[in-house]
């Protein structure tokens, strides 16, 4: 059964890495919330009043049936929007004359590539708005440059501004010259600039400097005749196959000829250009096109949407930077220029490349992919299956490899288009689920930067995390105005474990401390003492906890205070008081198990629809209770576990892995009915996903511990067919 659920979960999001795209430096850049800055007053500064602009873009949908998107809308002058050439959304005076109001919009969209065009008039007072993303933090979507010429860029294109609005508008694939209008950011180079050489282009000719370009080299007919690649270079130069210098020349200019052997397979090609400065007018190499029946060709070294170009190109560096050609091609890394920081560009007017991550699970970090991964490492732990545990590694180390150039990417770009929620850490959601995954698999293998993440994830836990006077952790900011002034239950589950395993690895005991003392401070809060259980929330604006046990909540509590019991020192001055805590909470929601094995939405009513994650935080918590030791009288207990995981086999895990009655990411609310009627479940919701298979996992430990000591008789369950 654990083995259906994995396979199923990595059949359905299988390995792939970021998608790296053309990115023009002058288009609209996304502000922080992840919007995209459409300042047109600045951008035409010759538009008139009364005066329209398209700006022009395209969104991928891969919903099989008409869906809606949350957008959200701010005006800097009448806008009209049109989505699929249907006209959607008109502004109107209050939305036009503050536009420091947010509009939210749910745009249709149906499957494929959806056009969306914003039609904007010129005001004495404005051009232009701010459109974007409803929702940052977790689907933090980006436009693509539809027409055909620049298909697969990422951004928007902008017109000209015009008298009157053309009889039809523009749709994708069309080529910007059939529109009848001219598109901004500008994509091709002047005469002048094309008679400059590649790096005179790129990076000017006025000071001495360093550039390195990169391709792949594809042979695909072998032979034993070398090919001859003749070219021309303007400055000193270098030529590097597969590490190997081929080509030197000290020259100012001249002519070059590259001697290839023809073995199979794709090499690296990395040419390094030095600018002699004061003089020079041309900076850069030419190469003869290859033949095509040479059996040689070019090949983007990392493939980029929106080019067909074969070379990547850095710089300028300083002279006598000297990188290697293994550095050259470190695509994670920012490069060092002593001042902002360098990365890969195009031979287009201010054309970088970026890494965006376009899929829904594989690459992405938040917290339930955390438990998600968790969930895969132990299960490739208990079953000996290095597949799923390299699995899990390698979804981690994507994030943690490129970690540093998504800090640097939003610092630049206003938004990064990939690592969003740990490049933007402000909320213990962020960071603390995913970076106490990130550590137990530290203990099963290597995670490039791991350590340097871990230390950037403690800082905010530790300085940066809102508290009150009394240290315990709320939220004040939050993402949303509902999360502002809150302490959360969940919030145990997002902080401790991972000062936990952060303790651990330093040897710094005031990050065990400070979990130790989260578990005191949020009973002190959240604890409901007549029913042994946790309330949700607590509202600080109101003055008063909600009083409404929601089930995953209370999990993640019980869950938390598990796993920190079991690393927790014998002898430590807070474990008797803990201990307490954990059995009276067990007892609580022993009491509120239901008919089926399975507890309940809300913990407290039986008329809520059962629940699964909630359900395999508490099998997972009594069960290694009981191989612990931890519990004085096990019997119930372990009715409870093997009645839990019946109930989960039968209700919720079908014979193909699909997992069934995950709630739903959540608010809160003072009402039972948000949780029990509103708050709904999802098919496969990972916040689901990985708890269940812990809880798996510890019913196998213990029926092999109750087998080995002959204590019970174990029942073998099998999930149901459909």
């Amino acid at each position: 059964m654990l083995e259906t659920i994995a396979q199923r979960y990595i059949g359905d999001n299988p390995k792939q890495s970021f998608t790296f795209r053309a990115f023009h430096k002058e288009g609209f850049k996304r502000l922080p919330d992840y919007r995209y800055e459409m300042d047109l007053s600045h951008r035409l500064p010759e538009a008139t009043t009364g005066t329209y602009a398209y700006v022009w873009g395209k969104l991928w949908s891969g919903q099989q049936q008409e869906t809606k998107l949350n957008m959200s809308l701010s005006c800097y002058s009448p806008v009209k929007i049109y989505v699929n050439g249907a006209l959607f959304f008109t502004s109107d005076l209050h939305q036009e004359l503050f536009p420091e109001r947010r509009t939210a919009l749910q745009i249709p969209v149906q499957y494929g590539w959806n056009d969306v065009i914003l039609q904007f008039v010129k005001t004495d007072v404005g051009f232009g708005g701010v459109f974007g993303t409803g929702s940052f933090k977790n689907f933090p979507l980006h436009f693509i440059v539809p027409s055909q010429e620049r298909d697969g860029m990422e951004g928007w294109l902008y017109s000209e501004a015009f008298e009157e609005p053309p009889l039809h508008l523009p749709h994708q694939g069309m080529r910007e010259e059939d529109t009848g209008l001219n598109w901004y950011p500008r994509q091709q180079w002047t005469d002048l600039e094309h008679r400059m050489g590649v790096f005179g282009r790129l990076y000017g000719t006025k000071q001495q400097a360093e550039a390195y370009a990169w391709t792949k080299v594809m042979v695909n007919k072998p032979n034993n005749t070398p090919l001859i690649w003749r070219g021309r270079h303007e400055g000193p130069i270098t030529v590097y196959l597969d590490g190997e210098i081929i080509y030197q020349s000290q020259a100012s200019t001249g002519e070059m000829e590259l001697k290839l052997l023809r073995t199979y397979g794709v090499h690296h090609l990395v040419m390094k250009g030095s600018c002699i400065g004061s003089g020079a007018s041309r900076w850069g190499f030419d190469l003869e096109e290859l033949k095509t029946d040479s059996g040689v060709q070019l090949l983007a070294p990392h493939p980029v949407a929106g080019s067909s170009e074969p070379f990547l190109y850095l710089g300028p560096f300083t002279p006598e930077t000297n990188l290697t050609p293994a550095q050259v091609q470190e695509v994670h890394c920012v490069f060092d220029d002593g001042k902002q920081g360098l990365y890969y560009e195009l031979d287009q007017p201010e054309t970088t490349i970026r890494p965006y991550l376009e899929n829904t699970h594989y690459g992405k970090w938040n917290y339930p992919l955390g438990v998600t991964l968790l969930g895969l490492l132990h299960t490739g732990t208990e079953l000996g299956r290095e597949d799923y545990i390299r699995y899990g590694v390698d979804h981690i180390s994507l994030s943690t490899t490129f970690d540093h150039y998504g800090l640097w990417d939003r610092a630049v770009y206003g938004a990064a288009g990939i690592n969003n929620q740990l490049s933007a850490i402000d909320s213990l959601d962020d960071c603390g689920s995913f970076g106490a995954t990130m550590l137990a698999a530290m203990d099963l293998q290597d995670i490039p930067y791991g350590r340097e993440t871990a230390d950037r994830i403690a800082a905010y836990i530790s300085e940066e995390q809102e508290r009150l006077a009394d240290g315990a952790f709320f939220r004040q900011r939050g993402s949303g105005e509902m999360r502002q002034e809150t302490m959360w239950c969940d919030d145990l589950y997002m902080s401790t474990p991972f000062l936990s395993r952060y303790a651990a690895l330093t040897g710094e005991s005031g990050y065990l401390e400070d979990a130790v003392q989260q578990f005191l401070l949020f009973r002190k809060y959240l604890y409901i003492p007549n029913l042994q259980i946790m309330s949700h929330v607590y509202d600080f604006v109101r003055g008063s906890a909600t009083g409404i046990p929601w089930g995953r909540g209370n999990g993640w509590v019980l869950f938390s205070l598990t796993e920190l019991l079991d690393i927790l020192p014998e002898h430590h001055a807070k474990r008797t008081e803990l201990m307490s805590f954990y059995r009276d909470l067990c007892e609580g929601y022993l009491r509120l198990q239901g008919e089926n094995g399975l507890w309940h939405q809300v913990l407290n009513r039986p008329d809520s629809y059962e629940e699964s994650s909630c359900t395999s935080m508490f099998v997972y918590a009594y069960a290694k209770g009981i191989r612990n030791g931890w519990f004085t009288e096990p019997a119930p207990y372990i009715d409870a576990v093997f009645q839990g995981w019946r109930g989960l086999t039968r209700v919720a895990i079908d014979a193909k892995g699909n997992i069934y009655g995950v709630c739903r990411g959540s608010g809160y609310s003072f009402t039972a009915a948000y949780y029990k009627d509103d708050l709904g479940w999802n098919l496969n919701d990972t916040h689901g996903i990985g708890i269940v298979l812990l809880a798996g996992v510890e019913v196998l430990r213990l029926q092999k511990e109750l087998r080995k000591s002959g204590a019970a008789q174990v029942e073998t369950v099998s999930p149901r067919s459909s």
